[in-house]
């Protein structure tokens, strides 16, 4: 698929000799940039601030084994404060943006953080997140220094000139613990997973086996960098092949950057790709494998995705019918399945032999299988070494004989593909005691019509399923427009053209599922789910709970009225 030298850091046993192999090899090649070009460092660059900004770490008591948290929007100063940690041994980990105080502080009293490094906008929820905690010094990376706060330049001029930079990372190893991943909290409680160097490089090297990485490229860095997801294949990953990472700062705005940087490789989590589709179909492209080559061509070029050569997906399940979208318009997407607890990959559709609808096979070198009950059990190299100061809770998910209990729902075809079904905790039992997943029931009615962005099946415990239907926006301009709708009488959630689409979609989706799984009855809700809310993780993924509590009286009203069907609910 690519064709180009090796990557630079591929036989390297850590991530400070991939680097530092990278960083020579690449010196005068891009490595950091921003959308608006006012940061464009090259290897060399990065390296020097790197072994700058490690010097200063050093000089306020970071040293192996310690932990710095960082809480940055996606820019290049993140890249070179984890790595500059890294060199040293210390375990840098990043906070998402958007939690609250009191999460903030479990975070740090967990993970034993001595410095915290963050944009202005976070400093008060930090300061009060920190009272009680390890933390001994904070960085504000965009603002001038005061009696309590540095900013970045005064930590990178704090290093003493008798610093051993290179001491420091040579003495690094490999089961040394390269970062924290905290689980994104879907089921309750947040977890730091313990990912050591060995771990990243094992699954670095994997996806360059498996992928055919080449040297250099191009890709943007917008998911969260608290994410295992945008860690590894947008941070890490650059650091074996020595691609350019350009920081996009606003997700919103992620599609423009593409545009623009036309990158060689490119992904995100599922709802990034069905946005987009969304987005394309409200164009009138509903069938792009109907198109010429030379129009789907313009297509890719006005994306910004001409030059790919690799897209992947990754974190949850992705709707076939998005997959085979993609696939009409040339573009073939990998869909891996990892989660935090092993270094986020654990199997990979492998390149010439893609099964949509799977998340691939095993990498190579680890090993799967299935409980009796559907739980896919996964062991190897990229498993964690434990969560953070939680024995017990890792004693739940690692057994005695090393296999990691995913909680993911799985099937094994005889090839060995592996396709994702749902979340064990996430199941629902209804009240004939009978086992569905939701995921599988809302992929059905959500790819039965773009209007329809996210459904959420609610049956857990009752007599038969209901959902509660988020529209996408793009899509429902697009179908107001294109049947006249005047929206100005009716807001678009309530106007009866759209619930009888929403309607149409549901009774199409129903027919493709099992009796027990259809959806009776809906209600379209008022607005967007929203991460802000804490309806979604960071990642965009469903938290079941929040949603079910928050519209628990509406889900009661749709059980209690005498109507049935998908007609019921308006």
């Amino acid at each position: 698929m690519f064709a180009g030298a090796t990557p630079p850091g591929l036989n390297a046993s850590t991530l400070c000799e991939a680097f530092q192999l990278t960083a020579r090899t690449c010196a005068d090649e891009l490595a950091l940039g921003t959308p608006d070009g006012s940061v464009q460092l090259t290897w060399r660059d990065y390296a020097q601030r790197v072994r700058d900004t490690a010097g200063g770490l050093s000089a306020l008591g970071v040293g192996h084994s310690d932990c710095v948290a960082l809480m940055l929007a996606n820019r290049p100063e993140f890249h070179i404060l984890d790595m500059a940690s890294v060199h040293l041994g210390a375990v840098p980990f990043s906070v998402y943006n958007t939690l609250p105080v009191d999460e903030i502080a479990v975070l740090l009293h967990n993970s034993g953080a001595r410095v915290v490094v963050m944009e202005a906008q976070f400093l008060d929820q930090v300061l009060t997140a920190r009272q009680g905690t390890a933390v001994k010094s904070v960085v504000v990376i965009d603002r001038p220094t005061s009696a309590d706060v540095m900013s970045l330049a005064d930590l990178e001029a704090l290093g003493a000139p008798e610093f051993d930079f290179d001491a420091a990372w040579r003495a690094v190893r490999p089961d040394d613990v390269l970062t924290l991943i905290y689980t994104s909290g879907t089921t309750g409680q947040r977890k730091g997973a313990e990912i050591t160097h060995a771990n990243m490089v094992f699954a670095l090297q994997g996806i360059c086996e498996t992928l055919a990485m080449p040297r250099g490229g191009r890709s943007t860095s917008y998911l969260p960098s608290a994410h295992i997801a945008d860690r590894g294949w947008f941070h890490y990953l650059p650091a074996v092949t020595g691609s350019a990472t350009t920081s996009v700062a606003d997700a919103r705005q992620i599609m423009d950057v593409v545009a623009q940087v036309r990158p060689t490789y490119w992904g995100g989590v599922p709802r990034v790709w069905e946005k987009l589709r969304t987005a394309l179909q409200a164009q009138g492209i509903d069938d792009p494998a109907a198109l010429t080559g030379e129009q789907r061509s313009a297509v890719l070029r006005r994306l910004g995705l001409d030059a790919c050569r690799l897209a992947v997906v990754g974190a949850a399940p992705m709707p076939v019918q998005t997959l085979e979208y993609f696939l009409g318009l040339g573009i073939e997407i990998c869909e891996v399945w990892g989660m935090s607890e092993n270094a986020g990959l654990g199997t990979v559709n492998p390149l010439g032999a893609f099964e949509a609808g799977t998340v691939g096979l095993p990498l190579p070198g680890t090993e799967i299988r299935l409980l009796d009950d559907g739980e896919l059990l996964f062991r190897g190299p990229t498993v964690m070494r434990g969560y953070r100061g939680e024995p017990g809770l890792t004693n739940e998910v690692l057994d005695p004989e090393g296999w990691l209990h995913t909680g993911d729902l799985a099937v094994i075809d005889d090839a060995g593909y592996v396709r994702i079904v749902g979340r064990k905790k996430e199941l629902i039992i209804n009240a004939a005691g009978k086992n569905m997943s939701p995921v599988a029931i809302e992929s059905k009615i959500k790819d039965a019509s773009p209007v329809i962005g996210q459904v959420i099946a609610v049956g857990d415990g009752r007599p038969y399923n209901v959902a509660l239907v988020v529209l996408e926006a793009d899509a429902l301009d697009a179908f107001c427009a294109a049947h006249g709708i005047d929206t100005s009488v009716h807001g678009p959630a309530e106007h009866p053209e759209v619930i009888a689409e929403v309607r149409r979609a549901i009774g199409t989706g129903n027919q493709m599922l099992a009796r027990v799984e259809q959806i009776k009855k809906f209600e379209v809700l008022p607005s967007e789910l929203t991460v802000a809310n804490g309806e979604l993780t960071p990642t965009l993924k469903l938290r079941r709970k929040v949603i079910h509590d928050k519209y628990a009286d509406l889900i009661e009203r749709l059980y209690c009225e005498e109507r049935a069907g998908p007609e019921a609910g308006h």
